[in-house]
């Protein structure tokens, strides 16, 4: 089983900062997070996971990318059950997947969190991580006997504290239950997408809230989900279909979904109950000495209404007449980093790379790319500053490393790593940084931040001098 949550609440200032001229903003600290908000001082914070949304695409868990992995289970099948039968005891069975918690030791509770550190930590600090040092941390860890489970809970705190790495930490079993029964899309399920046998993907039902909307509706465990609102969501991602599920609280959603691999098809209507707040404000500004308007874009943070309220306002202001754009990421400290990397693919071309992410292997390197043409053309200015970070930074640097816009502001916080957090087999769970992403220009953003390319809003000749001689990057 595996679950992905990329998420980082991030403040919500009680004024709209200014457009001329860019400043930086004061603003208070943010929500406790999941996965430690990039500001000084985290290290107290508590986990919390009420702004947070899901997606299931590995290659879209950057610098704030959950893993939810719980240990395969071992199911006794007889050899000549047909494949249709072995999918549909596969689902009934996916609920039971916890059954053994109860029997493994404490003792293989801690190699279970060792192993996962050995196989997937990502030293990126000055620890000089090793394999034989951590192997001869097991045998000083396991050399004797652990007598009681929260024995074991506190012999892994230390162990992952001694990596020196202040976003790889243990989670209580209460703590991991609250991030696993996150509700990103505000009916209370989570969505995963699944291939089949011919490699095509599906989307299924791989978390429920219990009592729930959609579980109160009908929906089940294990379900695939085939239409929203009578739309075919074939071919679509998890996010995008959390996306679609989003609307007004107490508005209903209707949503077809086929009971496991072998059950019924049926259509349900859900009440929604809560959903993400729309992150995006915008106006049409008239500048002066200047016969175009600009349109102004606020985005506060990256949820899942992000991507769908960003192109509603870049429309309308388009629609009114607005020849450029400002998009205002100022103390925009990041959220879902799919949300990101699917708002900077409306500004870029086809192959254009979003980001490169890199694992523990420095010759693993995934690029991720635009699939379609640009959506708008228009040259962009984006206000940055020092609480710019994690998902903002990744739209700051497509954006501006593929020429399609200037950066203006103050130097940007510089968080790009990327986290994973693994069940373990008593419902406690372990976040561990496995890996960082890199700007188009192969740039290291963490602890470097990104510099902008004028402090002040500069005039729009300018802006468009600085464009027509950008050098964008070389592809690989």
């Amino acid at each position: 089983m595996m679950r992905l949550l990329l998420c980082n609440s991030s403040p919500s200032p009680s004024s709209l900062p200014p457009l001329l001229p860019p400043k930086s903003v004061s603003v208070s600290r943010p929500l406790n997070n999941i996965t430690r908000s990039p500001e000084p001082n985290y290290t107290q914070k508590t986990v919390s996971i009420t702004q947070a949304l899901s997606t299931t695409l590995l290659t879209a868990a950057l610098s704030l990318g959950i893993f939810f992995a719980s240990p395969s289970e071992v199911i006794s099948l007889e050899l000549s059950a047909p494949q249709e039968e072995l999918n549909c005891r596969e689902d009934e069975n996916y609920e039971n997947d916890k059954v053994a918690a109860d029997v493994v030791t404490n003792e293989e509770i801690v190699e279970e969190a060792w192993q996962i550190v050995n196989d997937s930590f990502l030293d990126t600090g000055r620890q000089r991580w090793s394999p034989d040092h951590w192997l001869k941390k097991k045998g000083d860890i396991l050399g004797t006997s652990i007598q009681t489970r929260s024995r074991a809970h506190e012999i892994i705190r230390r162990m992952l504290a001694s990596l020196g790495d202040p976003y790889t930490r243990f989670l209580s079993p209460a703590e991991f239950s609250k991030m696993a029964r996150y509700d990103m899309t505000g009916i209370g399920i989570n969505l995963r997408e699944i291939p089949d046998d011919n490699g095509v993907m599906k989307l299924k039902v791989l978390g429920l809230i219990l009592d729930g909307p959609a579980h109160s509706a009908g929906v089940r465990q294990g379900d695939e989900l085939l239409s929203i609102n009578g739309v075919d969501v074939k071919g679509k991602s998890a996010f995008e279909a959390s996306s679609m599920l989003q609307g007004p609280s107490e508005t209903f959603v209707n949503v077809m979904v086929k009971h496991g691999n072998c059950g019924p098809v049926q259509s349900i209507r859900v009440q929604r109950q809560s959903i993400a707040k729309s992150p995006v404000f915008y106006r049409l500004e008239q500048v002066k000495n200047s016969s175009s308007p600009v349109g102004y874009v606020r985005l506060k943070e990256f949820n899942a209404l992000a991507r769908k309220d960003m192109l509603t306002a870049m429309k309308r202001l388009q629609d009114m007449g607005a020849s450029y754009f400002v998009l205002d990421l100022r103390d925009n400290l990041g959220g879902l980093v799919q949300a990101g990397i699917e708002i900077a693919k409306l500004f870029l071309n086809k192959g254009e790379t979003v980001t490169y992410t890199v694992g523990r292997d420095p010759l693993s390197v995934k690029n991720i790319v635009a699939e379609t043409s640009p959506l708008f053309s228009a040259p962009i200015i984006v206000l940055v500053n020092k609480n710019t970070a994690s998902a903002s930074e990744i739209v700051a640097t497509a954006l501006h490393d593929n020429c399609k816009a200037v950066l203006v502001g103050e130097r940007t916080y510089g968080k790009g790593l990327i986290q994973s957090v693994f069940e373990l087999n008593d419902g406690s769970g372990v976040v561990v940084t496995i890996g960082k992403y890199v700007t188009p220009k192969h740039m290291d953003i963490n602890g470097n931040g990104v510099d902008p390319d004028f402090r002040n809003l500069p005039a729009w000749n300018e802006v468009t001098r600085y464009l027509s001689t950008c050098q964008r990057p070389q592809e690989g």
